[in-house]
C-alpha cells in the first residue's frame, strides 16, 4: 500500500511540475518556466524564465552533441532592461567570450580568450547601435599586445600598430573612416624602419621609401 501510495504522490508532483512548464498566460505570452528540446528528440536546447513575454533571469542554451544537450551559451538578463549579459562556451566547457547584448546587437565591452588558457585574446567595444567603437585590443598568448587599432561607429579610424612578440612595433598604419588615410612604416624585427610611405583614399600615393641597414636604398 505505501508502494502505491509512493507511486501516486510522484506522478502527481510529476503531473503538477509539467503543468507549470512551458505555459502562456492570459495574452498568450510566455510566462514562468519554458523548458525546449530539439525537434524530434529528448535533448534540452534551452531553459529559462518570462515573466509576461519578457526573459527574467538566468537563460542556458545547448547544442545536440551525440544525442547529449551540451551547454553553449548563457545569457542573464536584467531586471527592467533589455540588455543581457552574454557568455560563450566551447563544447568542453572552456569560456570562449563574454560581453553584453542588446538583442541580438553586441554592445558594451567584450572579451574573447586564447583558445587554450584563460588570457585575453581580444578585448573590444561596441557602441549602443551595435558598431565596433573605440580602441581594440589583440593579444600574443604570452599576454604582450600583438596589435591595437582604433574604431569609430564600426570603420577603423585613426593609427593602427603592431607589434612583435617582444614588443617591437613592427607596423603603423593610418585610417580614416575604414580606408588606409596618411602616413604607413612597416619595420623589421629588431625595429628599424625598411618602408615608409602616405595612403590616400586606400591607396599609395606619392613617394615611398625603402631602407637598408637605415640607409635609403638606391
Amino acid at each position: 500500500m505505501k508502494y502505491i501510495l509512493a507511486c501516486l504522490l510522484s506522478v502527481l508532483v510529476f503531473s503538477v511540475s509539467a503543468q507549470n512548464i512551458n505555459q502562456l498566460d492570459e495574452n498568450g505570452k510566455r510566462d514562468g518556466i519554458w523548458k525546449k528540446n530539439f525537434d524530434g528528440t529528448n535533448v534540452l536546447r534551452f531553459e529559462g524564465a518570462f515573466d509576461h513575454g519578457k526573459e527574467i533571469g538566468l537563460f542556458k542554451f545547448y547544442q545536440n552533441i551525440n544525442g547529449k544537450a551540451v551547454l553553449t551559451a548563457t545569457r542573464e538578463f536584467f531586471k527592467n532592461d533589455t540588455k543581457a549579459s552574454v557568455k560563450f562556451f566551447a563544447s568542453n566547457g572552456k569560456l570562449i567570450s563574454e560581453g553584453e547584448m542588446n538583442g541580438k546587437m553586441y554592445v558594451g565591452e567584450w572579451k574573447y580568450y586564447q583558445k587554450e588558457s584563460n588570457k585575453l585574446l581580444t578585448l573590444e567595444h561596441y557602441n549602443d547601435e551595435g558598431h565596433l567603437t573605440g580602441e581594440r585590443l589583440v593579444y600574443y598568448k604570452n599576454g604582450q599586445i600583438s596589435q591595437k587599432e582604433n574604431y569609430k561607429n564600426g570603420k577603423l579610424e585613426g593609427l593602427s600598430v603592431w607589434y612583435s612578440e617582444d614588443n617591437i612595433v613592427i607596423k603603423e598604419f593610418s585610417y580614416s573612416n575604414g580606408e588606409l588615410n596618411g602616413p604607413s612604416k612597416i619595420y623589421d624585427a629588431k625595429g628599424q624602419l625598411i618602408t615608409e610611405g602616405f595612403y590616400k583614399n586606400g591607396q599609395k600615393d606619392g613617394v615611398w621609401k625603402y631602407y637598408e641597414n637605415g640607409k635609403i636604398s638606391e
